[in-house]
């Protein structure tokens, strides 16, 4: 023992916090940042149970929206109609929230094709996905997926953000940045299915994210375009708790995107909740196959620091993955 210690006492204070951070990450396992429920949801969809959220959060949601709103619509004469909550999730809530989301909910790498012509590319969605929901009753609707219901943990986040801005939603759309690696390019939810002028409330926990807002191309005979300038990207600066409705003629008209991103920011992971109404069967279909699709189950490894799948339980155990 006592040659242990001046071996210890021999090493520069450098090795001695590395050896510390060390035994402290081999030896104690990394704790949850809040308190594990004891209720769970079930259902034969889910891989496995999901618990509800815990009272350390619960008790905080109360106090949602932490902030009022402000309205984003300075180019109302190209349909731009956005409120922005800065944060709406009180910060007492926001760390064990992210975590809780991102420890508890499964989540999935999509592969799919896409067919350009005679050509089919081979695409893997650039971030981790999941999904909950249906937009018409399974009992009497025959799916090709398998739709799943909400979990009570995200019921309540749409009961909350229901109360707060007067919309419905039936869908919950998940998305995990592992990193500023993970991204999503610009698109616009203006798909049918979600029907006109849909409200999407989208949440954002973890890192910093820009959040880029773009104008659709408007053709040059268009009176809007020859009235006025040329509309204005946007960039918003998505924080921890933040909270965007985004509502109106919105995604008619401008297109949106999470850029990659370097830096501290970039090293760190973000969760994005989003919340809509999808009212015909298609809806279904469509964010299934590209949010859940057919690979593996992934869960988060809190000892490995990363996702695993979750259908290998030996390499979930050792936080082995991608």
């Amino acid at each position: 023992m006592y040659l242990q210690f001046e071996i210890y006492r021999s090493f520069s204070l450098m090795d001695r916090i590395l050896l510390m951070i060390f035994v402290d990450t081999a030896c104690c396992p990394k704790k949850p940042k809040y308190t594990p429920s004891t209720s769970f949801s079930t259902h034969p969809s889910y891989p496995f149970p999901i618990p509800h959220l815990p009272s350390s959060i619960t008790d905080h949601l109360g106090f949602a929206p932490a902030s009022e709103g402000q309205f984003i619509n300075d180019q109302t004469d190209l349909d731009l109609d956005l409120i922005y909550y800065q944060p709406y999730i009180p910060a007492a809530a926001q760390t064990a929230l992210f975590s809780f989301l991102r420890q508890e909910l499964p989540f999935y790498r999509v592969h799919y094709a896409i067919d350009r012509g005679r050509i089919s590319t081979q695409i893997t969605t650039p971030r981790y996905t999941t999904v909950f929901g249906t937009s018409l009753p399974v009992g009497n609707t025959r799916y090709k997926c398998t739709p799943r219901p909400l979990p009570f943990c995200l019921d309540e986040l749409r009961k909350i953000i229901e109360a707060t801005t007067g919309q419905t939603f039936n869908f919950c759309l998940g998305n995990y940045y592992a990193d500023g690696q993970d991204s999503i390019s610009y698109h616009s939810d203006d798909e049918r299915f979600l029907g006109p002028d849909p409200a999407i409330a989208s949440l954002s926990f973890g890192a910093k994210r820009d959040f880029l807002i773009k104008h659709k191309p408007i053709p040059p005979p268009d009176s809007r375009w020859r009235s006025g300038p040329e509309p204005k990207q946007i960039k918003l600066a998505l924080y921890s708790g933040d909270m965007l409705l985004i509502k109106g003629r919105t995604q008619a008209n401008w297109l949106h995107s999470v850029p990659k991103r370097a830096g501290v920011d970039g090293q760190m992971g973000r969760i994005n909740v989003t919340f809509r109404k999808a009212v015909v069967k298609a809806g279904t279909e469509n964010y299934y196959t590209y949010n859940v699709g057919k690979g593996d189950v992934f869960r988060w490894n809190e000892d490995g620091g990363r996702m695993v799948p979750w259908g290998k339980r030996e390499v979930w155990a050792r936080g082995e993955g991608v």
